[in-house]
Formats: C-alpha cells, structure tokens, sequence
C-alpha cells in the first residue's frame, strides 16, 4: 500500500492552520503544521514533505523567504502561497519566487482541495518523467551497447568523441545491426540527454505526409489542418533526431531536408516565418548512400551534410565472437520478463549460434533468444530449443536445380532463395541481392502476373 502524501503548513493563524490540517487530514493527506516560517524550514530539514502550504505574512520569517531556503532545502517541492492580502503584486512576486500557486484568505476549501491535488499530480508526474529518462540514459549508455569485438571498440570510441559535439553523424549498416542503439547511445552521453529523443522513420511515413510531420503545419494549410500542429523537429527541440531510413527519402524531401539543416530553422506547412531548430541530427541508413549518389537518387550535398561523421555498424556475422555475449544479455533480459530460471546455454547451443551466419543480424539473434527461453524447460538452453535451420545450417548449402534454366528462369530462382534465406524479409533480400525494395517488388509483382498469366 502505498503511503500518502505529506503536506507542511505553515500559517501564524492557529484558526486557519488548525481547519487546513483539518480538512486536508480528512481527504486522506498526512499532515504537518507550523506556526511560523522558522518552525517551518526545520520540519522541512528534518523530513521529506511532498508539498508546502504557506501563509505569506508570518512574524518570524515571511512566506516568500520560507519559499527561497525551502527550495534549497527539498528543490522539487511545490509550494502554494496563502494570504489573507491579496494584489497583483504579490501574487506576480510569489509566481516569479517559484511558488507553484497563489491562494486567497479567506480559504475556499473546495478550491483548496483541487490545487493541492493538481500540484501532487503534477508532482508526481515530474517525477515519474525524470526517472524516466534516467532509466533510458541507464540503458542506452554507451556502455550498454553490447560486444567486445575489435569492430564493436571502434564504435565505442566513436561514440565517445562524438557525443559532445553538435557533429551531424551518419550511422550505416544492414537491418536489425542495432544503428538505433548507436544513435541512442549518442545522444544520452550527450549534453542533450535531458531533452528529448525523437526518431523519425523515413520510410515508414507517406511522402505527402512527411513534409507535415517534419516540419509541423499552420491550420488551414490543407484540409484536415484543423489546428496548428509542431513538427518532429521541433518536438525535438535542444535534443536529438534520428533520421533513419534516410536512402529511403524522395529527392523533394531531400532539397527541403537540406535547407532546414543548412539553415537550422523549418517552416511549416502553410506557414512563412522560418523558426529556429536546435537539434542535433543523426542519420541512419543501411543503403550505400555514396552509390545512391552516383546513381542520382541522392542528393550530393545531403549526403556530404550527414556524413561529417560515419560509423558503420558491422554485420553480425563479421563479429560472430561477439555472439555468445548477445545471447546471454537476450537471454538474462527474456528470463526476467518471462519468469523462468533459464541461466545460460548448454556448449552445443553456443556453437550452434556462433556458427550461424545470422542474416537478420542482431534483431534476429534477439528473437531467436527470446523463443528458445519461451520453450526451454531445464535451466540451460539445449540444441533442441532452437529453431531448425540453426540445427540444419552446415548442411544448407545453396544447389542448382536439376536440369537447364534460362537467364530470366534462374533470376526468378535466386530471388526466391534468397528472399526465403531472408525469412521473408523483403528489406533484408533487397539488401543480399544489391537491389532496392522497389526494384525487388517489381520483380515480385512480374513473377505474379507471369504465373497467373500460365497458369
């Protein structure tokens, strides 16, 4: 059960100090009371309160110093400022001391029970949000990025000297190698950490709808613009954005992407005023930008503004030491979720991982892990935990199909092997095959049409 609140008051006037600790006694709060600043400040020194109810004229100490040293006593306590003389000028010189409302004698208890719970909740919510972000700086410090291999030290070191400057960064790398992780590390071992962290999917967001959720829009800029609305950009305001997918974007949004970078200010859609962006971009992709450049389907001077920094993180089978690590820290994180007493991994199902060429990389280890804990029944993994084609993979060996093939017959083959090898992953076959997604959903759409057409 949890305890409730305590509230300090302080108030030189027994009648009105006495029904305050009454009545708030009675809505469930815990209550302790003052009779004057002084008395206030060493209650205030000797335990915690959650909130402060102090009376601005007091003989010993007026409330508006109790409010200065109390803030240097417990700095996150709201106070709310009582008195039974009220102007504009006191109250204008108790909001700008840091009190968090302004109340006047004689009390209306109803007005007095919905402040003290608003400034609890909105307490309690301050709070929440700074362990909050306390728990994601601890899990996504550098030091958390997991790997000991040569590759995975140059990344950290990377991060490292980076983390500070306002550098623009460009993350490379095959699907699921962890880049978000990369960027996230970056950004709470930087002075930006405090502020948010916000990424944006290039791909996953329609083209007629990126330059709004970037950039924001005025209402009336299109239909459905029922009210002016802040883009990403500026949600990430003294932050961080994470551009990922970056190769993915159409060569408009790149023009636009390039003057708001250039020019640290966006304006919205509809609107004329530029405003000013302090934010720090990272990029992330796993295209071969430079070969996007030469083919013309991206901008050259973008890609020169992203890449001052490049890290490129390996795949996982260039840093297959790295895999018996992954999969205890997967493993450790599943069991705790789960519940089960599953400890580690029986030798042979470490060879089997170690030996796997892991074409999902990371993300596929992760959930590979994640199913062998769900059906482990003893304390260690066992061979029999794991998928079938890790148990089958020396064996997997890419053959030819009997018999002759045309040119256009054996493409159609390979691209079904690999996008099978892929798990079905078009952005993973994309990638093995060295084509984009487009170009392989063209291929798809044609064997389609083909096969419908024969048969």
């Amino acid at each position: 059960m949890t305890a409730p609140p305590t509230l300090l008051i302080a108030d030189d006037d027994p009648v009105a100090r006495d029904l305050l600790a009454e009545v708030l006694t009675r809505e469930g709060y815990r209550v302790r009371a003052a009779s004057g600043g002084e008395e206030c400040l060493r209650l205030a020194e000797a335990e915690p309160f959650d909130l402060a109810l102090v009376d601005l004229r007091m003989p010993d100490l007026d409330g508006l110093s109790v409010l200065q040293r109390l803030a240097s006593i417990q700095p996150r306590v709201p106070v709310l400022i009582l008195t039974a003389f009220a102007t504009i000028e006191t109250a204008i010189e108790a909001i700008r001391a840091g009190a968090y409302d302004y109340l006047s004698k004689p009390f209306r208890m109803e007005e007095i029970k919905v402040v003290v719970r608003r400034a609890l909740d909105a307490q309690r919510l301050v709070r929440e949000n700074l362990q909050y972000r306390q728990e994601l700086r601890e899990r996504y410090r550098v030091e958390n990025l997991v790997g000991q291999s040569p590759q995975m030290v140059e990344i950290y070191k990377l991060v490292a000297r980076v983390a500070n400057l306002d550098t623009t960064v460009l993350i490379q790398g095959e699907t699921g190698t962890g880049k978000e992780l990369v960027a996230r590390a970056i950004h709470y071992a930087s002075l930006r950490a405090d502020r948010p962290f916000v990424v944006v999917d290039c791909a996953a967001l329609p083209e007629a709808l990126f330059e709004s959720e970037l950039f924001g829009h005025e209402r009336g800029a299109f239909t459905g613009a029922l009210s002016t609305r802040r883009g990403l950009l500026e949600t990430a305001a003294g932050g961080t954005c994470l551009l990922d997918e970056i190769g993915e974007l159409s060569p408009a949004l790149q023009g636009k992407l390039l003057r708001a970078l250039q020019e640290r200010t966006i304006r919205r859609v509809g609107g004329n005023e530029p405003i000013p962006v302090n934010v720090r971009i990272v990029a992330a992709t796993n295209r071969d930008l430079r070969k996007l450049v030469e083919d013309g389907s991206f901008r050259e001077d973008l890609y020169f503004r992203l890449k001052v920094v490049t890290i490129t993180v390996p795949p996982l089978r260039e840093r297959l030491q790295d895999a018996p690590l992954l999969a205890q820290h997967f493993l450790q994180k599943y069991a705790v979720a789960s519940g089960k007493p599953v400890k580690g991994f029986a030798r042979e199902t470490l060879a089997l991982l170690s030996g796997y060429h892991w074409p999902g990389n990371v993300r596929e280890l992760e959930h590979t892990v994640e199913q062998a804990v769900a059906l482990s029944s003893s304390e260690l993994v066992l061979p029999d935990d794991l998928r079938p084609e890790l148990r089958e993979e020396p064996a997997r060996e890419l053959r030819l199909p009997a018999g002759r093939m045309t040119l256009e017959e054996m493409k159609c083959w390979y691209v079904a092997k690999v996008l099978e090898e892929a798990g079905g992953n078009k952005l993973r076959a994309a990638e093995i095959l060295g084509i984009d997604r487009r170009t392989l959903y063209r291929i798809l759409q044609r064997q389609v049409v083909e096969e419908e057409a024969d048969g």
